[in-house]
């Protein structure tokens, strides 16, 4: 494993953790050259299913994407990197378990609302009032009043 530091090719493994819900493995490891740390994770390869854009463009599923979009709306809450990690899983879970060989984005967006209104209330009211492009402040307003009870 290349280190993502310096890019020296030797890297030593530290520390060796299985996930709890045992789907994919963390590795501490450090470099040989530098010797700073850093992680890995080792999962099984899967294929996604294609995602369907609004206009009717298929692209290929991008885990990045998604962490993107959690990442952004939680931007400055108070939720650990574990729990995102968690919920992205769970989303990722669920598209597999689909299977469906194509599947509509908005779907995937109802997912990361679900998972978002679990983790956060403001990140899923900020995600959702961009998500469902609120036209005026009382489709924001129900939102709110939606998530306060």
């Amino acid at each position: 494993m290349k280190c993502p530091f310096c890019s020296h090719t030797e890297t030593q493994v530290v520390e060796t953790r299985v996930s709890e819900d045992g789907n994919f493995i963390r590795r501490r490891r450090q470099c040989g050259s530098c010797e700073k740390r850093f992680t890995t994770y080792e999962r099984p390869e899967v294929n996604f299913p294609i995602i369907v854009k609004k206009d009717g463009r298929r692209i290929e599923y991008d885990a990045s994407k998604l962490r993107g979009s959690f990442s952004l709306a939680l931007r400055k809450r108070p939720v650990s990197t574990e729990q995102v990690g968690a919920a992205i899983d769970r989303v990722e879970e669920k598209l597999l378990n689909l299977g469906l060989r194509e599947v509509q984005s908005n779907r995937i967006g109802e997912l990361v609302m679900r998972e978002l209104k679990k983790l956060d209330k403001v990140a899923y009211v900020r995600f959702a009032s961009v998500y469902r492009s609120f036209e005026d402040i009382d489709e924001f307003k129900t939102l709110v009043d939606e998530v306060r009870r």
